[in-house]
């Protein structure tokens, strides 16, 4: 059969993916975003359902202030002796620690912390033991894997870090992974960094901690080469073994809006390719180390359909497990009601590092159309298309001395610039925004009427501009109250267009 790439679309960067029986699990990194760590579920490896978030309180997650793209890095799901573990790190306090369940579908325990620096924490369990392992800087300046056993039940460290692995002579050594297939363990790791020149590499040896063999043909896997290809900064895998023994690897990658137009702005995304040993244990990955945006493989059954969703509303959506806010949960800013949300107008706005009144959806598609109905009675309420406090797009209803106004914002670095400003009757508007890889189109409807606003050019939203780890959410937001009132949301509805 053949599925399509990316198997989960948007800003869900770093997999990783743990098999429990017949089914599986992946985690994704969140940043700077709240509840932290998306969790997913699927059946069939091409099919994912958001299943919730496992950092849901503010106690397992404090991110009061942080920056844009700090928070939580690239997390590792595990399960063992009947109970899953998610590791990761938290940049505003900068420590790695671990959270657990016995109930995927419950709540996660409180943080149990390591003292071991770096990112990008991973756990390998074997015979009643508990590994922990990240990147780091070794005694000579070089980037490096380290590792040490620890307690499990407490995180504390049973044994001093060791340096194991070297990599492969790329920069940026993170991601690191440790799996026992047959006689060996390997090593897999990122190398590259997470932009054009991304890569999979690993190393394998007979002992846990060594010494690593590279692979003789490292990188296994990069689209680094293939200039104009749509999806690039393929690298940060991690592999899991299905219920017919065959080997797979989830992967983040982007795509990039045109083969000439270098730019992304949808975030890291999740990939998948096969992965195929050969007669003396080394593996290769996807078409001749590449991964592409049209994988056909005899490894999953004609009768799986692909299923992408396509269609996003208030009622087929839950706002606890696929939306998100920036920072802080502040529960009073928040009425959530099946039919319409209301947001309170508070004077945190957007543009701070503060915890606004917003809550985003991931935009998953270039080619988009999205509406909303606004009711305003405070300050200003609209929907957004946001990178960051310094980078987004916004259309909005704001009451004025003299009236009601739907004004166009165009945010790009350190210009705020008010591309648009119409004067309307009454307090009711339904806002839009329209997409496709090269522009946002604004435009309102009022009284059947449909009145453009104006457009912006996706790019200034890239990563490529805009810098970060994180991609476009599609954010309702309220601020500048002067009451503290709340904006009322409905008929909330975004639809795409698959490529």
């Amino acid at each position: 059969m053949k599925f399509k790439n990316p198997v989960v679309r948007g800003y869900y960067p770093d997999p990783s993916v743990c098999r429990v029986k017949e089914k599986y699990y992946m985690v994704c990194s969140s940043f700077h975003y709240f509840p932290g760590v998306p969790l997913f579920e699927s059946c069939d490896l091409i099919n994912w359902t958001q299943i919730g978030f496992c950092l849901s309180r503010k106690s397992q997650l404090p991110l009061s202030d942080e920056r844009s793209s700090g928070g939580i890095y690239a997390p590792t799901i595990r399960y063992d002796n009947g109970r899953f573990y998610m590791v990761t790190t938290n940049t505003k306090t900068a420590q790695n620690f671990y959270v657990y369940t016995d109930d995927i579908y419950g709540e996660w325990s409180e943080p149990v912390f390591v003292e071991q620096d770096g990112i990008d924490p991973s756990l390998y369990f074997e015979n009643g033991k508990a590994y922990f392992m990240s990147n780091g800087t070794d005694e000579n300046g070089k980037g490096a894997i380290q590792q040490c056993e620890i307690d499990i039940k407490t995180g504390r460290k049973i044994t001093e870090s060791r340096f194991i692995w070297n990599g492969s002579g790329g920069r940026y050594l993170e991601s690191p992974h440790i799996y026992k297939i047959g006689g060996y363990y390997y090593l897999m790791a990122a190398e590259g960094g997470t932009e054009y020149g991304h890569m999979v590499t690993y190393a394998r040896g007979e002992s846990l901690y060594g010494p690593f063999t590279p692979y003789y043909k490292n990188p296994v896997l990069t689209n680094r080469n293939l200039g104009g290809y749509p999806v690039q900064g393929v690298g940060h895998g991690d592999l899991v073994e299905d219920t017919n023994g065959n080997y797979w690897i989830y992967h983040l990658g982007f795509r990039q809006i045109d083969r000439w137009l270098p730019y992304h702005h949808l975030g890291r995304e999740v990939f998948l390719m096969p992965v195929t040993f050969d007669e003396n244990g080394w593996f290769t990955v996807g078409e001749n180390g590449t991964t592409v945006s049209a994988a056909e493989t005899d490894r999953i059954p004609e009768n799986i359909y692909q299923n992408i969703k396509t269609l996003y509303n208030f009622n087929n959506t839950c706002y606890n497990k696929e939306w998100q806010v920036l920072r802080e949960f502040i529960p009073e800013n928040y009425i959530i009601n099946p039919d319409t949300w209301k947001l309170k107008s508070t004077p945190v706005t957007i543009d701070m590092t503060g915890s606004p009144a917003f809550i985003g959806l991931h935009q998953q598609e270039f080619d988009m159309e999205l509406s909303v109905d606004i009711k305003l009675n405070d300050g200003e309420a609209g929907v957004t298309a946001y990178m960051d406090e310094n980078h987004h797009y916004d259309i909005a209803a704001v009451r004025e001395n003299d009236g009601i106004y739907v004004i166009l914002k165009l945010n790009i670095g350190d210009i705020k610039h008010i591309q648009n400003k119409i004067r309307i009757d009454g307090d009711a508007v339904r806002l839009i925004i329209n997409s496709n890889a090269y522009v946002y189109d604004f435009l309102y409807e009022q009284n059947g009427i449909i009145t453009r606003m104006g457009g912006a050019q996706t790019r200034y939203l890239s990563t490529e501009v805009a810098a970060g780890f994180t991609g476009v959410l599609l954010g309702l937001y309220s601020q500048n109250g002067t009451v503290h009132g709340y904006n009322e949301f409905s008929n909330f509805l975004c639809e795409y267009k698959l490529q």
